[in-house]
């Protein structure tokens, strides 16, 4: 391509081959709504994550004069702009965060109630108002506070200001629970990982040089007690008294009662280890709260004197016609949005003056997030419990207080978790960026949103290293008639459900007088035995009554309200949800599913190994032995970008191949241990056929729909959709011939239509075991598959909650009081 020759009407991407790209060329339009397809795996975000929004970032940086982002595996991208990635899952894991603090929302309705509450007087103990009372600022010891006298008796106190109904702030939190609404505990599961042996990683926040001192520690304190050494031991093998020295430290009360004739250890070397627990509540202590770093190990339960409300007593209490704070932060955003109409009729002229540009500002970003399908949310909703789909939703709700020209907006998934009826929202808001000058570019799935692009660019013709290539670009129109394209084929021929619901011959499990959160006291029956879809729009109640209700089990005898009946009679109840994996970055593909451990056994046992005095634990990238110790075995080193994301960068010792020379010498069918762990699951299939474990657990993966996937990816990478179907592996995997209820949320998240339909094979293969399959799903291929189909609604939040349609896929399409059925 001639400079000269090339248009600023798109973007020129030049021999790209990031990741599996096979060195494309092409041209995207700008100022367009683009949509990427194609089947999972293809490709897709490699070329718009990994490939044009890091090259964007580069060049913007290196513009500003900023050096360090490296670039990506491609000759060159022309025609940039700077570009905002809004994809799942982006809200930080803060308990202190939510829908009403992200969105600023809730700093408005503190407003409102710093201008407007009523509350008791703490003299005369009559009502009073804060807009009628007289105030006085003044300065004490260097801060200034705000007084007001009650209007009746003229008693002066403390006014409540807009910090005093925060629960962020030293005036507004609860005292016993510093405003988190709840208390904490430590989650031992997240902390410890009892398979594993503590010189293996079994203690999540111990890395690098801390390890070895803490396991050296950890030695000296069983030497000390006259226990053996750890020496490789997996954690779940501890005595007593070793767990408890391990747990909660020599000083510890509990090791007091069970030494009871050994003397405390008087320094560290000699074995005065302060114990994993322990160490946990002392920084916890020091930091003051929680924070990223220990958030992952702490579990917590509503705080007995706020009742999770957060708030101090006073704040708690004071009210803004007739509604406390708290009261209004539970409520949907669609019933909020009715509150602030109500009031904004009631107020007189002197309140309106001093809230109406609050008022009005939580109006116009309410609306917008009911626009993007999410009105169903309430201010109090903490944004580390939003799926993937609710927080990009937000993300993109929020896009639109901007009116930025000449961006490259790129995004993940943006109508996944969406029921059909809501994805007009959601167009709706992409038009809007790209009639503003924008470039939109999509990764999408749904047939409906490509219909609506501008440009569809298909990418396949397979995924992992049988994808990577652009195999069809145009119209939607002119994808369904490329011959080329694996999504226009599949899209344009015609659909036929041959499959006969399953009888409900099997039992049933009741669920009845269901009444949590917005469900309207339903009774439903869940058919044995059957693949049964859950749905209904965002909001109605699917995941409450499957996730929530259902997964608890049978209720007590003499239980009124959400009481389960028939659940008794399974070997398990198994739920699978959307949330990560692991935030481990040493866990990955192979070790989770168990298949690492069966290839390090096969790398121990070959000739070349034992001629080299090698085994198994060698062929480990967690211990020393075998593995490069500049990386610590991961391949890569983490560099600092100080205001910007850490960027990780290859090893410069080891290559990124993570092992020693004399371990990556030795080869299985011509592979070393590195590049046994950069194969695809459907490459490993093909090379461990013969292996009859190793072919179990790979073959689950492809069932599930992950043969795409590296076996040395980090589960920290996946996508929440592909996160719960490794789980779904996994727990299959352990699950053999035994009869379980499973309840998954979603499974179909980031799946192709054509990756569906194998998805659904495995789902019927469950069914046809004798399992109970409930999905909660919008997918209109698996509510067609499904036996039986439970459709909630008739809308979200307040407006859901009942059962307004149930039967067969056939039944529904003909029920005129089904929303799902519309869409079949």
């Amino acid at each position: 391509m001639e400079k000269k020759k090339l248009s600023s009407e798109y973007i020129y991407i030049s021999h790209a081959t990031e990741g599996n790209l096979k060195d494309i060329s092409l041209k995207i339009p700008k100022n367009r709504l683009v949509v990427l397809t194609g089947l999972s795996g293809s490709g897709k975000s490699t070329l718009a994550v990994d490939t044009i929004y890091q090259e964007c970032q580069r060049q913007y940086l290196e513009a500003i004069g900023y050096q360090g982002i490296p670039k990506p595996k491609v000759e060159s991208i022309l025609n940039l702009s700077p570009a905002i990635k809004i994809t799942q899952g982006e809200y930080a894991k803060n308990p202190r965060s939510s829908v009403g603090t992200v969105t600023n929302i809730y700093t408005e309705l503190r407003m409102i109630y710093e201008k407007l509450h009523e509350r008791s007087c703490p003299s005369c103990e009559k009502k009073i108002s804060a807009s009628r009372c007289r105030e006085e600022l003044v300065k004490t010891e260097g801060e200034f506070k705000v007084y007001m006298f009650c209007s009746h008796c003229g008693h002066k106190m403390e006014k409540l200001t807009r910090s005093h109904f925060s629960f962020n702030t030293r005036e507004g939190a609860c005292e016993a629970c510093h405003g988190l609404g709840e208390v904490m505990k430590i989650d031992q599961k997240s902390v410890i990982s009892e398979e594993l042996s503590l010189e293996e990683g079994a203690v999540a926040y111990w890395d690098h040089a801390y390890k070895d001192y803490s396991i050296g520690t950890v030695n000296a304190a069983f030497r000390h007690y006259g226990m053996k050494q750890t020496d490789n031991r997996p954690v779940k093998d501890f005595s007593e008294g070793e767990r408890i020295l391990l747990l909660y430290g020599a000083e510890s009360e509990e090791a007091e009662m069970f030494f009871k004739d050994v003397k405390i250890p008087r320094k560290v070397a000699e074995g005065k280890f302060e114990g994993v627990l322990t160490t946990l509540w002392r920084r916890l202590n020091e930091k003051g709260g929680i924070t990223a770093q220990l958030e992952p190990y702490f579990i917590t339960g509503a705080c007995d004197k706020c009742q999770g409300e957060k708030l101090a007593e006073v704040p708690r209490s004071a009210m803004v016609k007739g509604r406390t704070i708290t009261e209004l932060s539970a409520l949907s955003l669609l019933e909020l949005m009715d509150w602030l109409k109500e009031i904004e009729e009631n107020l007189v002229t002197e309140e309106k003056a001093v809230v109406e540009v609050y008022l009005e500002d939580m109006k116009t970003k309410i609306r917008r997030l009911i626009r993007g399908g999410v009105g169903y949310l309430s201010l109090n909703r903490q944004t580390m419990t939003l799926s993937g789909g609710e927080a990009q939703r937000m993300k993109l709700a929020a896009t639109l207080d901007s009116t930025l020209t000449g961006i490259i907006y790129i995004m993940d998934e943006p109508t996944v978790g969406l029921h059909p009826k809501d994805t007009a929202g959601i167009m709706k808001i992409l038009k809007d960026l790209r009639n503003l000058g924008n470039t939109v570019i999509v990764i999408e799935h749904d047939p409906e949103v490509m219909k609506d692009a501008d440009h569809v660019i298909d990418m396949g013709p397979g995924a992992g290293s049988f994808g990577g290539e652009v195999i069809s670009e145009g119209t939607f129109e002119e994808i369904l008639k490329d011959r080329n394209s694996v999504t226009g084929k599949y899209l344009s021929q015609e659909k036929k459900n041959t499959l006969q619901p399953r009888k409900r011959n099997h039992g049933f499990i009741e669920v009845r007088n269901a009444d949590r959160f917005n469900l309207r006291s339903i009774h439903v029956d869940f058919p044995k035995a059957c693949l049964t879809s859950v749905t209904g729009v965002s909001g109605s109640g699917k995941s409450t009554l499957v996730l929530d209700i259902l997964a608890s089990g049978d209720t007590e005898e003499g239980e009124e309200r959400n009481i389960v009946r028939g659940t008794s009679g399974f070997d398990e109840i198994i739920t699978v949800e959307q949330s990560a994996v692991s935030r481990m970055k040493r866990s990955n593909v192979a070790t989770y599913s168990g298949l690492y451990n069966e290839v390090r056994k096969l790398f121990g046992s070959l000739p070349e190994a034992k001629a080299l005095h090698l085994n198994a634990k060698h062929f480990s990238f967690n211990t020393k032995g075998g593995r490069c110790e500049r990386c610590e075995g991961l391949g890569y080193v983490t560099s600092n970008m100080l205001f910007f994301e850490d960027v990780d960068v290859v090893c410069p010792e080891c290559g990124g191949k993570q092992f020693n020379d004399e371990v990556l010498s030795v080869k299985y069918e011509g592979h070393s241990i590195h590049e046994i762990l950069k194969l695809s699951v459907v490459e490993a299939q093909e090379l461990f056929r013969e292996k009859k474990v190793m072919a179990k657990i790979l073959n689950l993966l492809m069932d599930v729909g992950l043969g795409y996937l590296e076996l040395g990816q980090t589960l920290r990478t996946l996508s929440g959709g592909e996160g719960q179907r490794m789980k779904l592996a996994k727990d299959l995997i352990q699950s053999e011939n035994r009869k379980n209820l499973y309840l998954i949320d979603e499974p179909t998240t980031g799946l192709h239509p054509v990756d569906v339909e194998k998805f659904l094979v495995l789902l019927n293969k469950m069914a046809d075991a004798g399992n109970t399959v409930i999905v909660v799903e919008h997918n209109q291929q698996v509510i067609e598959a499904s036996d039986w189909v439970i459709d909630l609604g008739p809308d979200g939040g307040i407006y859901g909650g009942e059962v307004i349609a149930e039967g067969t896929p056939h039944e529904l399409k003909r029920n005129p009081g089904s929303v799902t059925g519309k869409y079949l």
